[in-house]
Parts: structure tokens; C-alpha cells; sequence
């Protein structure tokens, strides 16, 4: 199997319109628990993908600005580190990846993230008897006492590159990857096409083209995490105009 890739996703900020769908396509895709009244009061809710919400100007000329803010897949991730058994680690295709079964839960990581896009499971996950048989069976059911997190839907990744070595017998081709349905839960979710998931390795994949982009910024590049999530600038009109002037 060739790991020649770099997954990584570009965010451009003047599309979104914090309507969420990328929120519940990801809870669903990924088996997360259902986020009740109490546990949003206690502040536990889980939300591997969450809207950040920021009002600009004064009234009445406000404005809603919006960003969605997942596990930004750093290249240099403080939360790896600082695990003590080695649950949490970058592999060679530019994913963050979060070993369940072998996290004891000491929340290090989760402490060590400047993202805050990390979560303890407090509790066993219940579903209503009614919702059980929506469940991902591509995505295990994490237990209480363990960490999680944005994974950009691996198990969609690996099942493309799987279909591709069984339809051809042969290693992946990156023109095929292209071709395949890999893109997280969220990318697919996503009515104004903010989110673009792909390949930051394949010169001619959308997501690297994007990368290059006049607007793109990380989040808190001066720590130097170096994410492999580039967000692109909003663009105001009205203070172009008024620069003008």
C-alpha cells in the first residue's frame, strides 16, 4: 500500500453559513454519543467538529462570523507527546491518530491541545433502542474512560484504498484515490462547499490547489504545530471599499 499521501483539509471562511450540517453528519458517521441537556450544562457535550460563532461591529452594524474548528491533524502535535502510553501519534499519511483501545485516559492530551478538540468519554455512550440500528458498523462504539477525536473519517479512506487493491490488484494510484468517495462525513455534508478534503501531496488535487491561496492562514501558527487544516480568510467587501477610500 503506497503512504506517499498527505491528508489535509482547506476551510474557507467566507462560504460558511454556521448552519451545522457538518456537525451532525460527523455525530452521526462517527457514532457519537447523543449530546442531552444535562451533559450541554455540565459542558461535556461531545462535538468532534464544533461552529465557532463571533460577532463583529457594534449594533446595529453587527456582523455573525463563523468557523468550524476540528482536530487540526498538527505535523508537530503537542497532545502526542505527552501521552504515556503512546495512544496518540502521527503516522506517514498526515493523520492524527487516536489508538481507543489503547488510551487509559489520563486526558494529557487533551489538556496539551490549544484546539480544545479533544473528549473524554465521562460516561458509557447509550443510544435510544429506536437510533441503535443507525449505528456506523464502520466505526467502533468507544467506551467510557478513553479520548477522542476528529479522525477526517479514516475508515472512508481506508475503504477507498481498499476498494481500489481489490478492484486492480494493484497499488493505490493517486488519479484513482481522486476518483473514490473519501471525503469525511463533513465535507459531504456541506451545502456551500466550505470544506475540501484531499490529498496535500497530489500537485493537481483541489485541496492543493486551495492551499496556495492569497487568503489561507493556520490556527495559532506561531505555536508551531503546523496543521494540516488551512483555513482561508473571510472576505469583507466593505472594508476593501473603505481601504480604498
Amino acid at each position: 500500500m503506497a503512504n506517499n499521501h498527505k491528508w489535509g483539509m482547506v476551510i474557507d471562511i467566507d462560504k460558511c453559513t454556521g448552519c451545522q450540517a457538518c456537525v451532525v453528519a460527523c455525530q452521526s458517521e462517527n457514532n457519537i454519543p447523543i449530546n442531552t441537556e444535562d451533559l450541554v450544562l455540565q459542558r461535556r457535550a461531545f462535538q468532534w467538529i464544533r461552529i465557532e460563532r463571533y460577532w463583529e461591529g457594534t449594533y446595529p452594524d453587527i456582523k455573525a462570523r463563523f468557523m468550524p474548528i476540528l482536530c487540526q491533524h498538527c505535523e508537530n502535535a503537542p497532545c502526542e507527546p505527552v501521552c504515556p502510553v503512546y495512544a496518540t501519534y502521527h503516522n506517514n499519511e498526515g493523520l492524527n491518530v487516536q489508538v481507543y483501545n489503547r488510551c487509559i485516559g489520563t486526558r494529557y492530551c487533551a489538556n496539551n491541545c490549544p484546539y480544545q478538540v479533544r473528549f473524554f468519554n465521562y460516561w458509557e455512550p447509550e443510544w435510544p433502542e429506536e437510533l441503535k440500528s443507525q449505528l456506523n458498523p464502520d466505526v467502533t462504539v468507544r467506551s467510557r474512560g478513553i479520548m477522542e477525536k476528529c479522525t477526517f473519517c479514516v475508515q472512508k479512506i481506508r475503504r477507498a484504498q481498499v476498494e481500489v487493491e481489490q478492484r486492480d490488484g494493484e497499488a493505490i494510484d493517486d488519479e484513482q484515490l481522486r476518483t473514490r468517495n473519501l471525503n469525511p462525513a463533513c465535507v459531504q455534508a456541506c451545502p456551500s462547499d466550505v470544506l475540501v478534503f484531499g490529498d496535500f501531496n497530489d500537485p493537481n488535487s483541489r485541496v492543493a490547489e486551495l492551499s496556495h491561496d492569497e487568503r489561507h492562514y493556520k490556527l495559532f501558527e506561531h505555536l508551531g504545530t503546523d496543521p494540516n487544516v488551512i483555513y482561508l480568510k473571510k472576505i469583507d467587501l466593505e472594508a476593501e471599499d473603505e481601504d480604498h477610500h
